[in-house]
């Protein structure tokens, strides 16, 4: 059995907030949990080719918008998946955090960080 609080688990600087994450791949679970803190204000380009990723936003609120154009606001009480290693935009409101509650497949091995340089999408 795997016990872990918040205080304990490794934080890492992800590029445009702080994800906190629960589980990963030495743990031996197949997926990892994380509690991942969005700056207000930023906008990310994001992108995962190896992982697929759900997120369930706790709070703060923002939106998620895909290559085509299309905009999802993001509230507490909303998911998003992306299932089809979707590249996206992810944007926390200029006033607020945005907290979400991801699951990645597979695991992350724990210290994987984005290159946000606005170009092109970041991903790992």
């Amino acid at each position: 059995m795997i016990i872990r609080r918040l205080a304990e688990v490794p934080s890492v600087d992800w590029g445009n907030g702080l994800s906190r994450r629960f589980l990963l791949d030495s743990d031996g679970m197949g997926y990892t949990v994380t509690d991942t803190v969005v700056s207000a204000g930023t906008k990310s380009l994001l992108e995962y080719k190896h992982h697929l990723e759900a997120c369930y936003c706790i709070s703060g609120s923002g939106e998620v918008v895909d290559m085509a154009g299309d905009s999802h606001p993001i509230t507490p009480g909303t998911l998003y998946a992306l299932d089809q290693h979707d590249a996206h935009w992810l944007i926390a409101h200029p006033a607020e955090d945005l907290r979400l509650v991801c699951v990645f497949t597979p695991a992350l091995r724990g210290d994987e960080r984005h290159s946000l340089n606005g170009a092109h999408s970041s991903h790992y």
